[in-house]
């Protein structure tokens, strides 16, 4: 009973070795191998969007693991590799984007609406000056039109 139990968890571990990736397109260099999966942990799956090709079944996830292994087996280096896919797809495929002025305007855009928003509430009820007293002549002369 043991004996089999340990052999299902060693298969189920043998076959999440290998997921997200067909063993036929596994290059044979280890080196080259390990260099790529860390590339697809990178990129992000453009239909998925929120996993990365390393973790996507998608279509375009399994062309896109496809094209970093030629790209690597043909020795670009990571730089090239990314710089290809963002002309293609744009920043949004890596799931570190580079720091950009339009990135910095949408994190920083929030933050400077609620500031601007707690500055007008701040602004509306600060208290408003008091008006000045009436002397005797203006009192009596307000009094004369209240009462006629």
């Amino acid at each position: 009973m043991r004996l089999a139990r340990a052999a299902a968890i060693a298969g189920a571990l043998a076959c999440m070795a290998a997921t997200a990736s067909d063993p036929a397109d596994i290059l044979k260099n280890p080196a080259q191998e390990a260099r790529a999966r860390a590339l697809f942990r990178q990129i992000r799956c453009v239909v998925c969007q929120s996993e990365s090709i390393d973790e996507s079944d998608a279509d375009i996830a399994r062309d896109l693991r496809q094209l970093v292994r030629a790209d690597v087996a043909a020795g670009d280096t990571d730089a090239q590799i990314k710089a290809l896919l963002v002309q293609r797809y744009g920043d949004f495929v890596l799931l570190q984007p580079p720091f950009s002025l339009g990135n910095a305007i949408l994190w920083t855009a929030p933050f400077a609406v609620v500031l601007l928003g707690a500055g007008i509430v701040l602004a509306r009820r600060r208290p408003k000056a008091e008006q000045p007293e009436l002397d005797a002549a203006e009192q009596k002369r307000l009094e004369a039109l209240l009462h006629g």
